[in-house]
């Protein structure tokens, strides 16, 4: 069960860092005006999302679902999981609204400026910091 911890948070670690730096890119992506750093972006975005990302969004979960096959009765009780899978959930619709994001790029329509993805950059701390202190603290388990 310890292998299986160790993949989940190394996996977990793969993800979050794709959610941070996606919407960095995004920043800068909307701020180039040359054809070649549009197009060195496009690639960036693509490989991140698809190659690092998505396969740590993938395999997070994976893990996880495992982790919680130990003891399904058990754990699907602890309100403490049941935030977290919550936070887990609105994760996976962050990074889903990033796939949409990359592919209006991808076509060259964009809609939102920079601003607009600096503050998006933000947004994954809130669900990082939710979930590691509820897995930690583990705070409404009597």
């Amino acid at each position: 069960m310890h292998w299986i911890k160790a993949f989940h948070i190394i996996f977990m670690v793969t993800w979050f860092s794709g959610l941070f730096y996606l919407p960095r890119l995004f920043v800068y992506h909307a701020m180039a005006t040359d054809r070649i750093g549009i197009d060195r972006f496009k690639m960036m975005e693509r490989k991140l999302y698809y190659g690092i990302a998505t396969p740590g969004a993938v395999f997070t979960i994976l893990f996880g679902a495992w982790l919680i096959s130990f003891n399904p009765q058990g754990y699907m009780q602890a309100m403490w999981l049941n935030l977290k899978l919550g936070l887990v959930a609105l994760t996976v619709i962050y990074h889903i609204y990033l796939g949409f994001l990359l592919y209006a790029f991808k076509i060259d329509r964009n809609k939102h400026g920079h601003v607009f993805y600096r503050m998006l950059n933000e947004v994954p701390i809130v669900f990082l910091v939710g979930i590691v202190i509820l897995v930690v603290v583990k705070p409404f388990s009597g």
